[in-house]
């Protein structure tokens, strides 16, 4: 046994852990999935250069890419046309986008200032319960004109 009553049986690596989840979407699904929401609230849809430009990678990335997330049915795309959410895709891409700011906001909180980087890569690790539950907290912590000192 070790602190926490927890077995060491229980214990895993990150990817121990990733393997065990039932999401079917990788971080890397998450974070294309996101962006593309993020980017078609104004026009209804993004092409393949657009989202490219956002992410920091090449076109050919998206193209594969897009073609993993309209195989799982989270977007309509057509080569050379544009890439739209479907029903379930703009679903979950609203709550990846809700996810996200609800741990810029606890950064935020935390830490002050611009914590963008930090919130990306943690935002892969967090369940939906506790991304509620932190909400809730800072929801109270706002409402009651709370602030951590520096």
């Amino acid at each position: 046994m070790c602190e926490g009553g927890k077995n060491l049986s229980e214990y895993r690596t990150i990817s121990g852990y990733t393997r065990q989840e039932a999401n079917p979407l990788t971080h890397t699904m998450e974070d294309y999935l996101e962006m593309i929401c993020r980017l078609s609230r104004e026009t209804g849809f993004v092409r393949v250069h657009q989202l490219a430009e956002t992410l920091h990678v090449k076109p050919s990335s998206v193209t594969k890419m897009a073609k993993q997330l309209q195989q799982q049915g989270l977007i309509e795309y057509q080569p050379y046309g544009y890439i739209r959410l479907t029903g379930e895709g703009a679903a979950e891409g609203e709550y990846l986008l809700y996810r996200h700011n609800v741990l810029l906001r606890f950064l935020r909180l935390v830490n002050g200032g611009d914590n963008l980087e930090e919130a990306e890569q943690m935002e892969h690790f967090f369940s939906k319960k506790t991304v509620r539950n932190l909400e809730r907290i800072l929801d109270e912590y706002e409402r009651r004109g709370m602030h951590l000192k520096s």
